[in-house]
């Protein structure tokens, strides 16, 4: 299709064509594990689905074009595609990571892939500057996150980009929070983007899936040959369910936009609520760079409440009834996660503490339910 169609077309029609053989509108679940071939290493390029699967190839296309990025790979997972691109580097690299990421993230950074020899620096990137005070010959690659999971801090992709370029590092943006409505990286500079495609992208928090979107052929080809070697790689059903999703991401992303600024000025004005970290306030640090970078502020928020105790904070958790109290985001539904015991419990007191992920800090993923009753449960729930 047109690579200058908008959004919205895209998301419904890139990478799709209707079944040849019956004109089906939707792909084909095409539910095997090898293919008939005409001579031995002869095939219509599909010989084994570890490597290749006509559905994951129409949802690797359409995921690719919503990015703006001319190859797109899909995982089995979010940290099935982190993983594969830390695989691209040898024992003795180092990586500069956002010092505020998910807790997975540090998790398999520190505890999976430390221990092969490769470093990892978590650093503060409010200023994308300090970057420089980090980089060393061994340096090889720059990880961010923005907006970062579960504080919100933005983090200028255009500057780490000139930065990365300069000392030929590898520009990796997790592009999960904004998904790629609202951002899209590589127009900014970064060499790779990954999606946790479980959130925003799949929509429905019914499948689990990654993905890495990249303009570099280079990267691709070491990325694929990384994909297929290892096997991470999703099934048929995952994939059409993706593709299912992806045809109303547009129109989702405006209601999770338009219902977090709702909560987030709730918040903000309730008396009994201390910290809202919202990218969309014009005092969130960095909200001008946000405003630049992103289409619209998102539906993730984060809070406080005053002076209350962990336990008066797993209270209020446990009394939401619209929300519910569980690990993920970005669904249809919305979701109240307790991050120091759920998504980032792995990461130590002191560490997480030092960003701002306290023992009384809450996460919202705002769905796309009626505004009047996420703001009731809030209130309820609050007391």
């Amino acid at each position: 299709m047109n690579e200058k169609a908008a959004f919205g077309t895209k998301a419904i029609h890139a990478g799709q064509e209707p079944d040849p053989t019956t004109g089906a509108i939707m792909t084909p679940i095409y539910q095997t594990s090898t293919y008939v071939q005409e001579r031995p290493g002869k095939h219509k390029g599909y010989a084994y689905a570890r490597g290749k699967n006509p559905t994951r190839s129409a949802l690797e296309n359409c995921i690719a074009a919503l990015e703006n990025a001319q190859h797109g790979l899909c995982f089995s997972s979010g940290q099935g595609a982190s993983d594969a691109i830390i695989k691209m580097l040898r024992p003795g690299d180092e990586v500069i990571a956002t010092n505020d990421l998910y807790g997975g993230s540090y998790r398999m950074f520190t505890k999976i892939f430390e221990p092969f020899g490769i470093k990892f620096n978590f650093v503060n990137m409010y200023d994308a500057s300090n970057i420089k005070n980090y980089i060393n010959a061994n340096t090889k690659m720059l990880w961010v996150e923005t907006p970062t999971n579960p504080t919100m801090q933005i983090i200028d992709i255009k500057a780490c980009a000139e930065i990365a370029k300069a000392s030929s590092l590898i520009l990796v943006v997790d592009n999960t929070f904004a998904s790629p409505y609202l951002q899209n990286p590589l127009a900014l500079g970064a060499d790779i983007v990954m999606h946790s495609v479980t959130k925003y992208l799949g929509g429905h928090s019914d499948v689990v899936m990654g993905a890495i979107c990249t303009n570099n052929k280079e990267y691709y080809d070491q990325l694929a040959f990384i994909h297929n070697s290892c096997g991470a790689t999703p099934g048929p059903m995952d994939s059409f369910l993706v593709l299912r999703g992806i045809k109303t991401l547009h129109v989702r992303m405006d209601r999770h936009c338009s219902n977090g600024k709702a909560i987030a000025a709730y918040l903000r004005a309730h008396p009994k609520v201390d910290k809202v970290y919202w990218p969309g306030f014009p005092d969130h640090p960095n909200h001008d760079i946000a405003k630049a970078q992103m289409k619209d502020f998102g539906g993730m928020i984060s809070f406080t409440l005053k002076g209350a105790s962990v336990e008066e904070t797993f209270d209020m958790a446990s009394r939401v009834k619209v929300f519910s109290l569980a690990e993920s985001l970005g669904g249809v539904e919305s979701l109240l996660n307790h991050p120091a015991t759920m998504t980032h419990a792995s990461i130590p007191k002191e560490e997480r503490e030092k960003v701002g992920v306290t023992d009384t800090l809450i996460r919202l993923s705002v769905g796309i339910e009626d505004i009047h009753d996420l703001i009731a449960d809030l209130e309820q729930a609050i007391g």
